[in-house]
C-alpha cells in the first residue's frame, strides 16, 4: 500500500502492510507504542479503508519494569492539567497499561491514555476510562416569573 499520509516517525522497514477489501493488516516490530499507534492512525486516514487490524509488535529498548512502567505513568497523569489524576487508576501487565476511573469530560480521557502512550517500556494502552459529566453542570435554572 503506498501511503501518501504516512507518519515520517514510523521506517518503511519497520511496517509491513497488506490490503484486502478495504481492511489493513499492519505487520511488523516497532520500538515504541507511540509507532504502533501512529502506524494505525495513519492507515485510518487512507481512503477506502475500512478497518484495520493492527498486529505490529513493541519490543521496547531496555525493557522496564511493570512497577517502574506504573510508577511513571502515575507521575505523568500528576503532571498534566488536563488530567484528573486522583479520579484514574492504573494497571500495568507485561508493559501494557490499563487505564480505569471516571472523569467529567471527554478531553481529560483522551489526555489521560495521551500522557501515558509516550511513557518508555509501554507496549499498548487500554483506556477503559468512563465519561460521567457531573449533574449539577447541566441543571437548568426555572425562570422567574413578574
Amino acid at each position: 500500500m503506498n501511503c501518501p499520509c504516512w507518519d515520517q516517525s514510523v521506517q518503511a522497514s519497520e511496517i509491513g502492510v497488506s490490503v484486502k477489501d478495504g481492511v489493513v493488516t499492519l505487520t511488523g516490530t516497532v520500538d515504541t507504542y507511540v509507532k504502533k499507534w501512529r502506524a494505525e492512525e495513519a492507515a485510518h486516514r487512507v481512503a477506502g479503508v475500512t478497518a484495520v487490524a493492527n498486529d505490529i509488535t513493541v519490543r521496547t529498548i531496555g525493557e522496564r519494569t511493570d512497577a517502574d512502567i506504573a510508577a511513571a505513568a502515575v507521575h505523568a497523569l500528576r503532571w498534566n492539567a488536563g488530567v484528573a489524576a486522583d479520579k484514574i487508576h492504573v494497571t500495568v501487565d507485561k508493559g501494557w497499561v490499563t487505564l480505569k476511573g471516571d472523569v467529567e469530560w471527554q478531553y481529560q480521557r483522551q489526555e489521560a491514555e495521551r500522557a501515558v502512550r509516550r511513557l518508555r517500556g509501554v507496549k499498548g494502552v487500554s483506556n477503559l476510562i468512563s465519561v460521567k459529566p457531573s449533574a449539577s453542570r447541566f441543571t437548568v435554572r426555572p425562570e422567574e416569573e413578574d
